[in-house]
């Protein structure tokens, strides 16, 4: 997530030659991608603390992973409580709802690949593909976004592993 947070950054302060037209793409692809693992963490440490040898569903669904890890949590009776864990991950949930009306993910396929692949493996187009205009990032708000998801994702895992799992061993 910090390299997608650093390349948004570096656009904002310039331009000029349009390199966030170039940008966009590997910052969301980045961003989704630390979601993706900071999600799986915590995950993992939650199984790690019920004794469970659960594998992590969801593949690279975020949504998917992120509404596992909160029912985990839900059944977690550490120090870390729900309403600690949905107030620190508000604006991710803000994140993950916009995203996935902006790229129509349904449950069932989430259509991550956006930021990879301008179609998906059927060759349907994706949301910015085939627009008459731009479709515009506002790079500032994300910056402040992403740095807040990532501080709370980063002192949830944190806390997870090193106050909670590290007890047990």
């Amino acid at each position: 997530m910090l390299s997608a947070i650093e390349l948004a950054k570096k656009c904002v302060a310039s331009n000029e030659d349009k390199q966030a037209d170039i940008l966009i793409f590997p910052i969301f692809s980045n961003a989704n991608h630390g979601i993706e693992l900071y999600l799986k963490a915590i995950t993992w440490i939650l199984n790690k603390l019920a004794d469970s040898d659960l594998r992590i569903e969801g593949k690279h669904n975020i949504n998917q992973i992120f509404r596992m890890a909160r029912a985990k949590i839900r059944k977690y009776n550490g120090q870390l409580s729900f309403t600690e864990f949905e107030n620190a991950t508000q604006n991710l949930q803000f994140y993950l709802q916009e995203l996935a009306e902006t790229i129509n993910a349904t449950p069932k396929s989430d259509k991550m690949d956006f930021s990879r692949y301008p179609f998906t493996n059927d060759y349907q187009n994706h949301f910015y593909v085939g627009r008459l205009g731009n479709v515009e990032i506002d790079l500032e708000n994300f910056i402040s976004r992403f740095e807040i998801i990532k501080e709370n994702l980063e002192n949830i895992s944190d806390f997870l592993y090193w106050q909670e799992l590290n007890q047990e061993w």
